[in-house]
């Protein structure tokens, strides 16, 4: 990849992490949830928020200046937002059999953050066959077991079972593909690689699938401008074994972040209040930085390999 190349993927993350840091605050929680939509469901974009800055520091490719950033922003998401974690504590307390408190709490406890009684609730829990009895998608249940290894239980279903009644694991027509199961497709392929940190857990037949069709999945979301997948596919495009850091895909998805970083989910920015613009544009923004943060390492890391000029 060229230098102008490795520069403009830079760019798109550096972007993306500093419109995140300035509108922290769209990540909130709500102090008195209507009772239908439950008390967790905001807790999941925090969630979302620490794997992206683990991924940011794991890579060590960022600058001083992002590192700082990213820093701060885990900090208010972790001491303001979650209060130290007694927030997840609190929603674990209320709904014992939900699994989003520890997918929240995994990322920022590998991350140093500790909250113990936390710690001591979901082990509690963890133990009802109800915990493990909780009907999902396939691609959720092999999350949720990857998500209990790395806590440290025993998964409630080995991952190689979960992963055997995945889309991806049939290794289905590739013409069937549409926009959940790109999601489905994206998320096993982060579940299998511990999000991009251990690509040998991609297995051959997978990865050999994927880098068949992967290129014309990345045709289709960029000429459909549909930048979240789009940015989702670019990060399972670094996750495998030769990533083609496709330039045209790229290329169009720079483009399309707004100039103080912002990534629109489809097409153009959305309209509406500051807050309302946030919950759909966080997503994106967020894949924007984890799929440069992802693409950078293996851009420097195949400069690295390449034989020096006689």
């Amino acid at each position: 990849m060229s230098s102008s190349g490795i520069q403009q993927i830079h760019d798109v993350g550096a972007k993306a992490l500093g419109w995140l840091y300035e509108h922290r605050e769209g990540f909130r929680l709500e102090t008195d949830p209507a009772p239908e939509a439950g008390v967790l469901d905001r807790f999941k974009p925090l969630g979302e928020l620490a794997l992206i800055g683990k991924v940011i520091f794991r890579e060590g490719v960022a600058g001083s200046q992002q590192s700082a950033l990213a820093h701060k922003l885990l900090d208010h998401a972790w001491h303001e937002l979650l209060d130290s974690g007694a927030r997840l504590l609190e929603g674990q307390r209320r709904e014992p059999l939900s699994p989003v408190p520890l997918e929240v709490y995994v990322p920022f406890r590998e991350l140093g953050y500790r909250q113990p009684d936390l710690e001591s609730a979901i082990r509690l829990n963890h133990r009802l066959a109800s915990w493990a009895g909780l009907e999902v998608l396939p691609v959720r249940r092999l999350g949720l077991s990857a998500i209990e290894r790395r806590f440290g239980v025993e998964p409630s279903v080995p991952e190689t079972a979960a992963l055997a009644h995945t889309w991806l694991a049939r290794r289905a027509e590739p013409w069937t593909v549409e926009g959940h199961i790109g999601y489905d497709i994206t998320h096993t392929v982060f579940h299998l690689t511990d999000w991009g940190e251990k690509p040998a857990g991609l297995p051959a037949d997978i990865a050999e699938y994927l880098a068949l069709w992967l290129p014309a999945w990345l045709d289709d979301w960029l000429d459909l401008k549909r930048w979240d997948l789009l940015g989702e596919l670019l990060v399972v495009d670094a996750c495998l074994p030769e990533p083609t850091l496709d330039p045209a895909a790229w290329a169009g998805f720079a483009q399309a972040q707004q100039p103080d970083g912002a990534m629109p989910v489809v097409d153009g920015m959305p309209e509406g209040d500051e807050e309302s613009v946030f919950d759909l544009v966080y997503h994106p923004t967020l894949v924007a930085a984890f799929a440069s943060a992802l693409a950078m390492s293996r851009a420097l890391s195949d400069l690295s390999a390449e034989p020096a000029p006689a």
